[in-house]
Parts: structure tokens; sequence; C-alpha cells
């Protein structure tokens, strides 16, 4: 180990030289610090290094200069910006992987010349091959937390924004000089959230439950259909991890990919049960086994390009990646682009997501099955709930929105308050039963809470990730035994902890996130003896999200459809039953009328993946990835390109072809499809090239494409047809060529043996109608072919 007290530019040119991968993190970043750095960067970019740089943007010092300097001359380097919104941040670390070596440098050095040369600043730097993987795999859990975003043109556009706006107000980064940043930067203490996981209960008899066969039966006749992608989507309780290891049964190499290693461990102990035969090992950062039949894989360190180059795209036969709603995540992406197995098993309790982010699209759309919690209950698979939504009485109007939470300090001042902590308490003492988990938004509201409980007589106790694991077994053993009536807690419940006689939960914290919400229910319905249903007391306030989590308990409601709470309800099909008190109702009738209009939340949705992808979104993209299913946006604007028209997104000159072709596109993307003929059509004819697609063209020509593209799986499970030439080209002829010239008023023609459309397209409008024209047929294809969840 080496102590760096000047000069730090040095070291960081030498290791930049032949390494194989950059890893930087740094509070802000000076266009000085940059411009020193940039010449070593692009040589090691030339030389394939990959390069992945986060530079956060705490109190608006970081320069925009800088960061466009990065993704103007970086070109191939992986960029992103940390979003504080006000929290502390303070890393400084640079990573470097060599072919031999591995090296961390951690310190007080920024991306600024000043440090980097003459500063007094202090930098260790190790070759310990523990601390980098370590390091690493830190660097890319925060690389791709959900505070970061990519830097691309639209958000430094944004960043430069805030920061010309708070250094209007308060110009600090432009006064001071360099040598002031240590000054600045220490002082204050970073904020880091420790996520706890304790085993559940004793695993259970190894034979598939009544879900867990349906399940399976579902993943049988999916395969069977030609399929190489599913996900399975089970509440839970229901056993994801036991489903995933039957399933596993037929396939000799098997990944098992999560994001956290106690995750990996609970699998690791399902599957040996199941077959203790089969060698296992792990893949994470103190172990790398790539031998064993199956292997547990930390997503952190495998996604990391010098491991995932150590396996051929074939080297697993089955992948299955555990709590599959973080499986959007780039990480995720890169481990899932690299590796192509026989078959791709995704499985989660909440394929929902705040960010619109579509995870079914990583499976393809093809939903094996999905069982809903209120299936469940049902199917007597899960406990019935009484569910009772009562007035929360903080005015979350008062507190800072951050973007993404509210703000901290604001929301625990809010909560501690005795008001607000006898309302919890007297409602708690209404609709209680005997064992109850309080689910708080801090440590500070749970601590709080635990102490107001105890003074009015009650057994509560507060339990966090901060309390060592022989204290919170022993508080969980006290709540099983009765000896505590509540236990309150921030996040220890949300996933793999499960204490099934738990029959009462209690929501004091805004939700911010439908599926930590959607977990933490589940730590209620777990069936158990004695126990006849759960009660869930939950305290709605006019917080963001508030109305949205409700529809939870509405699956079956259509996203533009209101509300229909009342008093009372009983669940349709189940013993569950939803109470409102009278001034919830009052309070989501009066949010609801406040609610963006339907059309905006799209515009809205297109705007945010806009910004991710830092380009305009492919009709396909829209619809993957946007969390709207396109037929709604057809519904709403007519199709895409009407809805880029309506809202501004195209040039004068795209305006200009969308206006003069607009029936056609019309057409185009809204011809009735009772099978995919007409769009393998114009897939077969868009292969002629932006010239030449639209022109004349006969079934002869287009039999050989036509039936090899429904030879491939699925299609050909799905649209099954004769593949003797002779009658492939009468089908072209009678189907896709014939019915759409009928239809078409005009825009196609057919004469019984050419067909083609009669636009007339001019040179100049050629490239970009052909693009458009492209997506189309690309959605429509994909959309055809989607497997919806029934």
């Amino acid at each position: 180990m080496k102590l760096i007290t000047t000069n730090l530019v040095h070291d960081l040119q030498q290791l930049s030289d032949d390494a194989t991968h950059i890893a930087w993190v740094t509070a802000f970043a000076m266009k000085s610090g940059v411009q020193l750095m940039l010449p070593t960067l692009q040589r090691a970019s030339e030389q394939q290094c990959t390069i992945q740089l986060l530079i956060g943007d705490y109190l608006a010092i970081t320069q925009p200069d800088a960061l466009e300097l990065l993704l103007t001359e970086l070109p191939h380097a992986e960029l992103r910006l940390y979003e504080t919104y006000g929290q502390a941040f303070h890393p400084k670390a640079y990573l470097f992987q060599h072919r031999q070596t591995q090296h961390v440098i951690v310190g007080s050095s920024n991306l600024s010349k000043s440090a980097m040369t003459a500063g007094i600043e202090w930098n260790l730097h190790t070759v310990d091959a523990t601390t980098f993987e370590h390091a690493v795999e830190e660097f890319q859990q925060l690389f791709y937390a959900p505070q970061t975003v990519p830097l691309n043109t639209m958000t430094l556009a944004q960043y430069r924004e805030r920061y010309e706006r708070a250094n209007t107000v308060r110009p600090l980064s432009n006064a001071w000089n360099e040598a002031d940043e240590t000054t600045l930067m220490y002082g204050a203490t970073s904020t880091h959230v420790s996520y706890t996981y304790e085993h559940a209960e004793p695993l259970p008899v190894i034979a598939p439950r009544p879900a867990q066969q349906l399940a399976l039966q579902a993943l049988y006749e999916t395969v069977t259909q030609g399929y190489s992608k599913a996900l399975v989507v089970l509440a839970t309780g229901l056993g994801k991890t036991f489903l995933a290891a039957f399933f596993a049964q037929r396939y000799k190499r098997i990944l098992f990919v999560a994001h956290r290693d106690e995750i990996l461990q609970q699998a690791h102990e399902a599957f040996s049960l199941i077959y203790p035969e089969r060698t296992r090992g792990y893949f994470h950062r103190t172990e790398k086994n790539t031998t064993c039949d199956i292997v547990f894989a930390s997503i952190y360190t495998l996604s990391m390009p010098t491991h995932l180059h150590k396996f051929d795209a074939r080297n697993f036969d089955l992948i299955i990646v555990d709590e599959f709603h973080h499986a959007v995540a780039p990480t995720y992406q890169r481990l899932l682009q690299h590796f192509s197995p026989q078959f791709l098993l995704g499985i989660t309790a909440t394929p929902e997501r705040t960010d619109n982010k579509d995870v079914y699209a990583l499976c393809d759309g093809n939903v094996a099955i999905e069982i809903h919690f209120l299936d469940a209950i049902s199917k007597q698979w899960l406990s019935p709930f009484q569910y009772y939504g009562v007035r929360d009485r903080i005015d979350y109007r008062s507190i800072r929105w951050l973007g993404t939470k509210y703000d901290e300090q604001q929301l625990i001042d809010a909560q501690q308050q005795h008001d607000v902590a006898h309302a919890i308490f007297q409602k708690w003492q209404m609709y209680k039963q005997s064992q109850t988990i309080g689910f708080c938004s801090s440590v500070a509201q749970a601590r709080y809470l635990a102490h107001y409980f105890s003074e009015q007589g009650v057994h509560a106790r507060a339990l966090t990730g901060t309390d060592d694991l022989p204290y919170r077994q022993h508080i969980r053993q006290q709540l099983r035994d009765g000896t505590i009536d509540i236990i309150f807690t921030v996040d220890l419940f949300n996933e793999g902890v499960d204490i099934p006689t738990v029959d009462t939960l209690l929501f004091v914290r805004p939700t911010e996130s439908l599926t930590i919400y959607t977990q933490q229910i589940g730590r209620g319905l777990r069936l158990a003896e004695g126990k006849s249903h759960c009660v869930i007391i939950d305290f709605i306030g006019n917080y963001r999200n508030a109305e949205r989590k409700l529809r939870l308990f509405y699956p079956n409601l259509q996203p533009t459809e209101s509300l229909p709470i009342s008093t009372y309800t009983q669940i349709d099909g189940t013993a569950c039953t939803l109470q409102f008190d009278l001034e919830v109702i009052d309070l989501i009738e009066e949010m609801t009328k406040k609610q963006q209009s339907y059309r905006q939340q799209i515009i809205d949705a297109f705007s945010h993946l806009q910004a991710d992808l830092g380009t305009r979104p492919s009709y396909l993209h829209m619809h993957l990835y946007s969390g709207f299913r396109a037929l709604n946006l057809a519904k709403e604007f007519g199709g895409y390109f009407a809805f880029l028209h309506a809202i501004g997104q195209l040039s004068p000159s795209e305006q200009h072809i969308y206006e003069t072709y607009a029936a056609l596109l019309k057409d185009i993307e809204k011809t009735a499809m009772t099978k995919s003929y007409k769009m393998v059509l114009l897939r077969a004819m868009l292969l002629r090239g932006e010239t030449l697609w639209h022109t004349a063209i006969e079934a002869s020509e287009v039999a050989p494409y036509f039936s090899a593209y429904l030879q491939q799986a699925p299609q050909s499970h799905i649209d099954v047809i004769d593949h003797q030439p002779s009658k492939v080209r009468s089908l072209i002829k009678r189907m896709p060529m014939s019915t759409w010239a009928k239809s078409s008023k005009g825009l196609v023609q057919f004469d019984g043996t050419t067909f083609s459309f009669t636009s007339t397209i001019a040179t100049e409008h050629q490239a970009v109608l052909y693009d458009w024209v492209q997506q189309i047929c690309a959605f429509r294809l994909h959309t055809y072919f989607e497997k919806k969840s029934i």
C-alpha cells in the first residue's frame, strides 16, 4: 500500500496505460481536471479499454463544460451523473483492472487540476485483489443506482440549467478556485443505506406446491411452443426460488443471478436440497467458480467485462434471474446481451416499476404465468386480509420533493409530532390483532414510534439494519412468542424475511415504490396455523403515488378508470375486504381530479425515455420501455408518428413528410391483422431498400422469405402454414396481397400478379419514410407475436 500526497496525475496516467477497465467516481469534476486527464483517457479508449466515469452533481459544483468535454471527447466511454438532490456525496475513487493486476486509489482528490497536481491531498493506493473486488462491486452498485442518469446531450442540458440556476443565486463554483475544493467537500457525512437479509422459516418439503405445479406446467408449455425466454410472476410466499429449482431439472449447466449475496445463499440451499448430486459454486467478490454445474452469481461481479468475457456466450443452458424487476438495469442488460442460453427465466413478485421501464419487454412479452396475490388468496394459497385505509394527518404539500423522494429531515420533523403518533396509536389499537410489523420511512421514525408506543404500555421495539444479527433474531423470536406486540422497521422485511404468524401490518410511511409496497404486503399473507386473516392498517395522505398504490387492490382496473373506493368493499372471489375512512375517500377524489390527463402521462413517459436514451425512441422502444402499451398510445393519438407530430417532436422537414404520407402511414399502422401475413409481406418488401421497398413485387419473390420467417420459433407455433412453395405463393396472393389491396382505399394495389403501394415517394423523402415504415413493421410484428399473460 502506498500513500500519495501530491501529483496523483502521474499515478493515474501510468495506471491507465494497458488498463483493460477504468472505473472512476468523483464528487465533482472541473474542466481543468478533465483537460488534464483527457489525453490519457482517450489513449486508453483507443486501446479498447472499458471506461466508466461517475460524476456527482453535489452542490452544483461540477462544471457543465467539464461534462461536455467528457461527452464529446470520449464517445466510447460510459458516463453517468449522480443526482444528489441535496444528499451528501463525497466519493473519490480510481479503479484500474489490468490483465494480471488490479489497483485501487481512494482518497481526497476530485477530478480537478489542483487536486491532481499540487493541492494538499491524501490518497491511498493498494493492489490487494480482495479490496479491488469489493471496491468494483460497490462501484457498480453506485454507478447504476436509481439516483444516476446516463450522461447525454439531454441530461447535460438539464444539469446545465440546474447549474446556472444554482450559481445565479449562489455563484460559488465560479468564485472558488480549485484549491478550496477539499475544504468545501469534507465535514459532512455521507448517507449509506444498508440492506440486511435474514433467512426465513425452515425450508419447505421438497415437492412442488400447487402454485409451483401450475407455473411448471406453463413453463413446459412455453418451451414446447418454441420460446427461449419467459417471465414468471408469482406473489410473495408462493415459492419462486424453488419453482426455478424444479424447472432447472432439464438443464445441465445453470446460472442463477441475483443482486444480493443473501439471495444467492438462499437459492444455493434450495438447489442443494433438490440436486444434492450436482456441483454448485458462487461467483461473487470472494469466490469465482466457473466450472460447477450450477453457478450462483452476483450481478455486480459477473457483469464486469473482465469477468463476463471469461464465459462463452453458450456457457449456460439455463439462466435464471431472480427479482427480475431489477433486470432493466444496465448491469443486467450487459449480462443478457452477452449470454445466449437455451432458456432465460425471469422470476419476480413485482414486475411493476415506478420508473416506467418495462420488465415484460426483457422476456419479449412472454409471461408464462402471472399469479397476483389476490388470485393466490382466492385459491387459499395465501391468507386473506382486511384492509383499513385511514387518514394520515401529515400535510405532505409542505415537505419538499427531491425528485424521487421527500426531503428526509423535513419528513422526520413532520412525523415526530405527538398528535401524529397519537393518531397512529389509536388506529392501531382499534384494528390490530396479535403480531404487528410497522413499516416506517426512516430509522428515526421507527425509533420514535417504538418509544411512543412503549410509553403507552405496549411492548414495542424498533428493528433496523444497524442492529446486529443476534439481536434481530432475538426480537423476531419475541414477536413470535408474544413477548413483543409490534416491531417498527424500515427495510428488514422487504425481501427474504418472513414470520408467517404476523397477522397485522401497519403502514406509516408515504409510498414511494410500488415494488416495495407489494413486497411489504406479502409479509403478512403467509399461511400459519391459527391465523384466519391479516389486518392491513394503511395511513393514506396527500403524498405522491397514494392513488397509484391503491390500484394494486384493483388489478383489472384500466389506467384511465378512476378508483371505485367506498367505505366498504369485498373483493370478488376472496374473503378480503377494503374499508376506507370518509376523509380518505374525499382525499383520493380530490387528488384524482388534480391528476394529469392520461395523454399527458404518455407524453411525460416519452420525455423520460427520450432523456434516458439521449435520442428519440423508436416505435418499438416506446412500446417496450415507456411503460405505456402502444395500443393505448394509438388509441389516444392515432399512431406513433401522429403522436410525434402532435407533441412537436418532428423537425420541419419531417412534419412535411408526415403530412404528405399520413394516409399511407395510418394504413400500415392500422390495417387489420388476424394473421401476421401482411407485415411479413411488408418486411420482405423492405429488404429491397429505401428506393424500391414500395414498388411492385410478385408472390414468387416474397415466398422464400415468407416461408423461412414463419418456420422460425415462435412464429411457427402461432401462424402455422403449409410450406410447399406453390401453396405459399397461393397463400400470399390470397391473403396479404388481395385482402390488403381491397381494404386500403387505393393506397395499395394488386392486379392478381404484382403487389405495390400506389404512393409516389419523392427522392428527398425516401430515407425518412423508409425508416418510419420499418419502425411500424417491426412494432406490428413484435406486438402480434408478443405472448400476453392471461
